[in-house]
């Protein structure tokens, strides 16, 4: 993977992210920001056009070009005009949402085909929660066990980071809870935990965390966490 890949476990687009938000356009290496909601599309349109208008809005303040990918279902994902604006950016952003839809939504998509273009040619590819969920080897579908929020099933995600299942909002949830959703996890896994306002940041290999909160790596029973500026070593000691 040529490009950056940033996994961001919340604070899309708020302030607390912006000196994130501008290292990852220092890295991006142009201005040119493509911001895709499609994750948020089960919530309704309105909430889609929220999350645009606020993508756009903030990375426009960075000093970036901004522009708002319409992607709201699988169509508009496959829509020639969408993708093209992917390809041509330096730095294409994923909300939060359903993971589970938007894996879907984006997969085989002439969207996705442009997004791998773009990591192949040294831009970067930032996710915040569900946006960072795909990135993974696997993503859940969640569902709800007797009033509480439980897995129904794995399937396959798109693997950039092999192997790994990530967890957003790490630190908003007691550990207890976490090793309940995500204990019966697919063979060979591992977790990847990121606090909100919180990014993983990986080049050629090579990963930092970014913003004001911590990342974990729990390997079985082993956990590994780390703060902004530590290096992160996502294999197993």
């Amino acid at each position: 993977m040529a490009g950056t890949l940033a996994l961001v476990g919340a604070g899309e687009f708020l302030e607390t992210m912006s000196d994130v938000d501008q290292a990852l356009l220092d890295r991006a290496g142009g201005k040119s920001v493509a911001i895709v909601p499609t994750a948020s599309a089960p919530d309704g349109r309105a909430v889609f056009d929220r999350w645009l208008t606020m993508g756009v809005d903030h990375f426009n303040r960075l000093g970036a070009a901004a522009a708002a990918v319409p992607a709201f279902d699988r169509a508009d994902c496959d829509d020639a005009a969408n993708a093209d604006i992917v390809q041509h950016a330096n730095l294409v952003y994923f909300s939060g949402g359903k993971p589970d839809f938007l894996f879907n939504t984006l997969n085989g998509t002439r969207l996705w085909a442009a997004v791998e273009q773009l990591l192949d040619r040294g831009g970067v590819v930032a996710g915040c929660s569900a946006g960072a969920m795909i990135m993974g080897g696997h993503v859940p579908d969640f569902g709800s066990r007797f009033g509480v929020p439980s897995i129904s099933r794995w399937q396959p995600a798109f693997g950039l980071i092999p192997n790994a299942i990530i967890v957003p909002h790490y630190n908003e949830f007691p550990e207890i809870m976490v090793n309940l959703m995500f204990g019966r996890r697919p063979t060979g896994s591992f977790l990847i935990g990121v606090d909100a306002h919180t990014a993983l940041i990986g080049l050629n290999g090579t990963w930092q965390v970014g913003g004001t909160g911590r990342v974990s790596v729990r390997h079985g029973r082993e956990v590994q966490r780390h703060t902004a500026g530590e290096t992160v070593n996502l294999n197993r000691s």
